[in-house]
């Protein structure tokens, strides 16, 4: 069983933040039908189904009906969104039963500078506050340590105008109330081919404990192949059990057995080296 899977439902977003590299393959939604042949793929190998990789999902025009089917396949998905839309699709999510937990990236404010930063944190913040009296998750995350953080001390006091300080320490930050997390983070490098790279000491939980599915069924190894340099195969034509058998994952695999990235993408990748 993997831990979670990530299936990118759109790689459009209507944002353009520096810190994200974006994607150069053409613009797709999938369908509803095709979300629900790929997600049935997918579960029996993980519960966890994670909006991400790729694109804004709330986006989607037929976001409400992918969480439909995300249900019937008892899911529980987690959904990444840079939060822009929330106020508009919060009935929707709300509702939603498979919808588990929402992580926003706050750092997409510095794409959002034609708006007012106080507006942008009044909408998420308020979210997080239904969200968690309806029972579900969020995590505020900030990822941006050793980029443009000259704000952070902003933002964090908008987050305390919602949510009161003191804030309990978490493992990876803050508690700031029941079910809303607050996640500090450095900027990384995301794994390009054009980067020098950084040795082959790595270890991934790539492929350990998850796998990324593009818009287009190509399976890659994680969350970070933005244009599937490492494709391992299509869900739509094959099973992942018969991908993840493929000599190439188990080669991908058996080098972070030994702390070994195989492939010349991931011996690009800065966030990797957060695990070795």
């Amino acid at each position: 069983m993997l831990r979670k899977a990530y299936l990118e439902i759109t790689n459009v977003c209507n944002l353009n933040c520096a810190f994200c590299p974006g994607t150069k393959r053409a613009p797709r939604f999938m369908t509803p039908e095709e979300f629900r042949l790929l997600a049935g793929k997918l579960r029996p190998h993980t519960e966890y189904l994670y909006f991400h990789l790729m694109g804004e999902p709330l986006l989607h025009p037929a976001i409400e009906t992918l969480l439909g089917i995300a249900d019937e396949l008892r899911f529980k998905v987690m959904l990444t969104t840079n939060g822009t839309l929330l106020p508009g699709r919060q009935e929707a999510l709300l509702k939603a039963k498979a919808l588990h937990k929402v992580n926003i990236s706050l750092q997409s404010f510095e794409a959002n500078e034609s708006g007012v930063l106080t507006d942008y944190l009044r909408g998420c913040t308020a979210f997080a506050a239904a969200a968690a009296g309806a029972g579900k998750f969020c995590e505020f995350r900030l990822w941006n340590r050793g980029g443009r953080d000259s704000m952070n001390g902003e933002i964090r006091a908008l987050l305390g105008a919602a949510f009161p300080e003191p804030w309990k320490q978490s493992r990876n930050g803050y508690q700031l109330t029941e079910r809303v997390w607050l996640e500090p983070g450095d900027r990384f490098d995301w794994p390009d081919l054009s980067l020098a790279s950084r040795g082959k000491r790595c270890f991934c939980y790539g492929l350990r404990d998850q796998v990324g599915v593009l818009c287009d069924g190509t399976v890659v190894p994680c969350c970070l192949d933005r244009e599937g340099a490492v494709p391992l195969g299509n869900l739509f034509e094959q099973e992942l059990d018969e991908i993840l058998a493929s000599e190439r994952a188990r080669a991908i695999y058996g080098g972070f057995s030994r702390r070994q990235a195989v492939e010349p993408l991931c011996q690009t990748c800065g966030y990797a080296r957060r695990f070795t």
